[in-house]
């Protein structure tokens, strides 16, 4: 075999080569890098081919000037302890350094000694070690520096540093440390560290009125917590921590403090043998307290409420449990899928006076908008009903008025957010016999945003869908939701579409609840070049009917887009009038044929079929 003069000679390979053979035959060289022949070289990350990726080693070897006096051109002086720093990597790294000592005022003075008071020397010392390596252990070190730390990080731009640094006291949340986490917060501003120290606060409101971080805080931040309706401790331990706080903070305007205080939230001995004696309020004030009390009507009051975003709350994990109904284990369980004729719900009897009803208490007072119930469907039957809140099981407020649609299934209900202990829903009517069927209740807050117009919601996405549980309930097709299914594409002559008779019936489709809508959307028959005539008429009960639409003397073709003035609607009913195929063919049975998705939008396209 000649010698491939670009090959080195067996026997002579440099450190890394090895023989390759194939079915025993030399074919070359292969090349294996030393790092990869022994243990003793550790692992490098991955990197793409023609990359070279040593950010490690450059942290390592800056990391080293840290501290050290070799090349630094800056001192800082920061509780008499010295920092000796490098002018070019401080202000390449940070906007604030590099007009310090680089501005042209003395700080920038060849081997000035810059001291800084607004800081902690463990903080600093954190501080300069992310500068020189991107690095920080937060997990050893006291609430205290970080905060110290957070602060610097704010204050000299370090924006992920900020960042990161939030993320974990979020973690670290406590009785002991909320308080001032959250005076640091909202200091500088911090939205997600403000707001999950506002979550623990409300959570645990009691405790922190009791603890020492509590009397250390800002007048502002002080103010931002008591005045949050999701701070539900007894108006009675909040006038006595603010009352501690005044004590804590003379200089403080005690009577800005004191009208965060919800006097009539109070009952007449606690204005009278704790409030009065305490001097901080006004007769007056109390007196005005006590009116209010008398004239008001009990879920008018300005109560608090626990509030757990977008968490069901009527569950075993809450408190919460069913006081009023027959089968109550039922109602509160979780299970969506398993009932029957027998089984799996509660219930109470329909009566004139409505005097029956399935109440749930939660477990503590809360601030709720959304409702969902999911009414016995295992038919085709429908309900109407009513839902009321309220404190005390006395004063009740109606925030669902469902008594005179027809609903079926699974019910959305939005409403204005009140602060209530029991819920209560009341059936008034049942298409089958005189029993009210509930299988499952969740309440909770929502902060998804909605519109509601006379009590009704108007939908901004498609709520004709068997997802959200509406149904054909007149109409001829294969498929039974064929109508509802979303598919716009895949119909032909013998399937895909719903029809009915000209002259005799309709096409009717049942929302699973009333709403607001002020468009249709429908996709007309289009395999062919034939028109149609129809009109559209809404309904909440079946018996009244509005017509929203008259195309009766208008041939139509395809897609359909109708507006409207906005109408309340459970129900849809779309009347062929005409169909020009079965005109010029003189058939005697003649076919209105409407097929495509149901859906509803806001406004100008509210409902689309």
């Amino acid at each position: 075999m000649a010698k491939n003069p670009n090959f080195p000679e067996a026997g002579n390979l440099p450190t890394g080569y090895a023989h390759c053979r194939s079915s025993d035959s030399f074919t070359g060289y292969q090349y294996h890098h030393p790092s990869k022949m022994s243990n003793s070289h550790p692992l490098r990350p991955y990197t793409a081919v023609g990359e070279i990726d040593h950010v490690h080693i450059l942290s390592e070897h800056i990391g080293a000037l840290m501290n050290g006096e070799d090349y630094s051109d800056v001192i800082f002086i920061v509780e008499k302890k010295r920092f000796p720093a490098h002018r070019v990597i401080l202000a390449a790294r940070c906007h604030y350094f590099r007009a310090l000592l680089y501005g042209g005022m003395r700080e920038s003075q060849p081997e000035a000694e810059i001291p800084l008071q607004d800081t902690t020397a463990e903080a600093f010392t954190m501080l300069l070690k992310y500068i020189y390596t991107g690095r920080a252990t937060l997990r050893d070190e006291k609430e205290e520096v970080l905060l110290d730390f957070l602060s610097l990080a704010h204050k000299y731009g370090f924006p992920e540093l900020e960042d990161s640094t939030s993320e974990y006291l979020c973690t670290i949340l406590n009785i002991q440390n909320v308080c001032m986490t959250f005076d640091v917060a909202s200091l500088y501003s911090l939205p997600k560290l403000t707001f999950m120290c506002c979550m623990f606060m409300d959570r645990n409101a009691q405790e922190v009125l009791s603890s020492e971080g509590f009397l250390s805080l800002s007048k502002a931040a002080l103010l931002s917590i008591v005045l949050r309706d999701s701070f539900a401790a007894p108006e009675k331990d909040i006038f006595q921590a603010l009352m501690n706080w005044c004590k804590h903070n003379p200089k403080e305007n005690h009577a800005d403090i004191m009208q965060a205080v919800r006097l009539p939230l109070m009952s007449l001995t606690e204005l009278l043998n704790v409030v009065r004696p305490s001097g901080l309020l006004s007769p007056d004030a109390i007196l005005d307290a006590i009116k209010i009390r008398s004239e008001s009507r009990d879920m008018d009051l300005n109560y608090r409420g626990m509030l757990i975003p977008g968490e069901n709350i009527a569950t075993m994990k809450y408190g919460a449990q069913v006081v009023k109904g027959e089968l109550k284990s039922a109602l509160l369980d979780g299970d969506t899928q398993n009932y029957d004729l027998d089984h799996g719900f509660s219930r109470h009897p329909i009566n004139d006076d409505c005097r029956s009803g399935i109440e749930i208490k939660l477990g503590q007072p809360s601030i709720i908008n959304h409702i969902r119930i999911l009414l016995w469907d295992r038919d085709s039957r429908s309900y109407s009903y009513y839902i009321e809140v309220s404190m005390d099981e006395l004063d009740w407020i109606r925030v669902i008025d469902h008594s005179k649609y027809l609903c079926r299934s699974w019910q959305n209900l939005y409403f204005p957010a009140r602060v209530c202990r029991y819920i209560r829903i009341v059936g008034t009517h049942n298409t089958v016999n005189k029993v009210f069927h509930i299988v499952a209740f969740e309440c909770m807050f929502t902060n998804k945003s909605f519109t509601l117009e006379k009590g009704l919601i108007v939908p901004t996405e498609n709520v004709a869908t068997i997802a959200d549980c509406a149904s054909v309930i007149e109409g001829v097709s294969r498929s039974r939701n064929a109508l509802l299914n979303g598919d716009t594409k895949n119909y032909d002559w013998d399937s895909g579409y719903t029809c009915h008779q000209l002259g005799s019936g309709a096409i009717v489709v049942q929302l699973a609840q009333p709403y607001m809508i002020g468009s249709i959307r429908l996709l007309l028959w289009d395999c062919d070049d034939r028109s149609y005539s129809y009109y559209i008429e809404v309904s909440t009960n079946q018996q009244q009917w509005t017509m929203v639409v008259d195309r009766t003397k208008i041939s139509c073709k395809s897609w359909q887009t109708i507006t409207f003035d906005k109408q309340p609607a459970s129900f849809i009913r779309i009347v062929g009038t005409r169909n020009t195929a079965n005109e010029a063919l003189q058939e005697q049975v003649e076919v209105s044929k409407v097929k495509s998705k149901l859906e509803k939008m806001l406004k100008n396209m509210i409902l689309l079929l």
